[in-house]
């Protein structure tokens, strides 16, 4: 730099301030002039400076304070939003589209409706992004090898059995929370939820991911018996819609998959097509 000038170094967040309104003696002197030059000199330079050094930190595995959100370490969570219902012939999954790593949006437009058994059986999937990829990979590749075994497709039961055993046996290890569901000859339109736990329950409708803790009540009080189609997939778009409008972690688009005997039906609702409620 050009030219001198004394600054008084503001406290730095993660960093204790001292009496005097300075960083602690302890903190590094290299940072203390990095933060000094940030603050003396063009604030664009500064800026510069401060993201070279951090990355020269980083690279030497020092400790530096970064950001809440940048962290390349951590696993891509699916903090989501996703849930099935049943209807007479049928089943429809919901899921939004926001895949983060802490509170960084990792993609905006990822599909967390799984085929496990196309085009009957789907999964929705929630938790940690590379378990739930796992999960529907194994499951969709014993469902195909009991197909060929059998001479028949996989009920849905069996599919939904399958996460649950996984789960359950691999609890300690995984972060996942799946609903599986679709149509078969025996049973026509099923839902189940497989918990983080690896507990399997079959519902009429369930929802799950961070999203669903907003719409508890309002699922609750708007399901009914006997829906058709186009009601479940109303009921969807505005319950997933409501707790995308609340859920930091839920966002995006809004995928459905509609399954019943004649097969699989994707939708895609962008978000100027889903309800707003009172922000109309």
């Amino acid at each position: 730099m050009s030219r001198s000038h004394e600054a008084t170094i503001p406290p730095a967040r993660g960093f204790s301030s001292s009496s005097g309104g300075g960083l602690k003696t302890s903190t590094p002197a290299s940072l203390e002039l990095l933060y000094a030059a940030a603050a003396a000199s063009d604030p664009f330079e500064g800026i510069a400076s401060a993201m070279s050094f951090t990355k020269h930190l980083l690279m030497h595995n020092c400790d530096v304070w970064t950001p809440d959100w940048y962290n390349p370490t951590q696993d891509p969570q699916l903090g989501t939003t996703i849930m099935a219902v049943e209807y007479d012939g049928g089943v429809v999954l919901a899921a939004d589209s926001r895949t983060s790593t802490g509170t960084y949006v990792a993609n905006r437009v990822s599909d967390k409706i799984t085929a496990v058994a196309p085009p009957y059986i789907y999964c929705a999937r929630s938790g940690s992004a590379a378990d739930t990829q796992m999960l529907a990979d194994t499951v969709r590749r014993y469902v195909t090898a009991l197909a060929l075994e059998t001479q028949r497709p996989a009920t849905v039961r069996t599919a939904a059995a399958l996460f649950r055993e996984l789960i359950y046996q691999n609890k300690s290890r995984l972060t996942a929370g799946v609903i599986c569901a679709g149509w078969d000859p025996l049973n026509g339109g099923q839902v189940y939820s497989i918990t983080l736990g690896g507990t399997l329950v079959r519902q009429p409708f369930s929802i799950g991911g961070s999203g669903s803790t907003y719409i508890y009540g309002y699922c609750d009080a708007s399901y009914r018996k006997g829906m058709n189609r186009e009601a479940c997939i109303a009921f969807c778009q505005q319950a997933a819609s409501l707790a995308m409008a609340r859920d930091g972690s839920s966002g995006g688009v809004l995928r459905m998959v509609c399954i019943e005997e004649s097969g699989a039906q994707r939708l895609l609702f962008t978000e100027d097509q889903l309800p707003r409620g009172w922000q109309g």
